[in-house]
């Protein structure tokens, strides 16, 4: 699914990721935590394409080179990135954005387009597992919402695009405890043999409800460690605070 090989980003001029190394396969759900500023976010910027960074190194998608992909095309072969911090769009009618964007995926994947009322019928499914009022959905994209409700907004675009590998950067971060499991109910209502996910991350909280198959250290750039969930109990009890390559590899 992702393959990623020794993959450098810097911006000016300032190195954040040095020989980053992973591979996903169909199906897995891996999650990478460290502490602020190791990486975790320019990970997230540079699969969905982001500008700015200086990128060397390799990222295979489905065999394909992922860094030469379009952006708009990344996520119309599947790749969908939920933003740490969602943007706010003036003027876009939520509903006309997920409607003019599912239909660009399925154009793209050969499927028919969904009419109004069958995308209706699809957005009212999803928002009432996400219980996200109707109201929110005629808004500006964005514009007023409260933090917890741009994060369902991101879960729900989710769940109707139905990507191969979702992409969540600290989805969870500025979530109360009923909002977390919501949020965590629409993630794993996706999860299959076929479709992954990198669940990006600073606190363990998120992997209560989200267990993943594989838990990673981001330390200065680099993957210092490797596990199973339970390495996330461990950095919740014991801190990221003097975590080096010597201590963890």
């Amino acid at each position: 699914m992702l393959d990623i090989k020794n993959l450098s980003a810097s911006i000016d001029n300032k190195k954040i990721l040095e020989n980053f190394n992973l591979n996903i396969k169909p199906g897995e759900v891996h999650a990478i935590m460290g502490p602020n500023g190791s990486g975790k976010s320019t990970l997230a910027n540079v699969l969905s394409g982001k500008k700015g960074y200086k990128v060397e190194g390799k990222v295979y998608y489905e065999g394909n080179n992922l860094l030469e992909i379009p952006i708009e095309e990344r996520a119309q072969k599947g790749i969908f990135l939920a933003f740490q911090y969602p943007i706010e769009i003036p003027g876009v009618n939520t509903n006309i954005f997920l409607k003019t964007s599912l239909n660009a995926i399925r154009k793209f994947r050969g499927l028919k387009e969904l009419d109004a009322i069958d995308f209706l019928k699809l957005v009212r499914e999803k928002s009432q597992k996400l219980k996200i009022q109707e109201k929110i959905l005629s808004r500006q994209l964005n514009v007023g919402f409260s933090g917890g409700e741009k994060k369902k907004n991101e879960i729900l675009q989710m769940t109707i695009f139905e990507p191969k590998l979702a992409i969540l950067d600290e989805t969870d971060s500025g979530l109360d405890i009923d909002a977390l499991r919501i949020v965590s109910e629409g993630v794993n209502s996706l999860r299959d043999k076929k479709r992954s996910f990198l669940i990006i991350t600073h606190y363990q909280r998120l992997l209560d409800y989200i267990k993943p198959d594989f838990v990673h250290v981001l330390v200065n750039g680099k993957i210092v460690k490797t596990g199973s969930s339970d390495l996330a109990l461990k950095l919740e009890k014991d801190g990221y605070e003097g975590v080096s390559i010597a201590k963890w590899i």
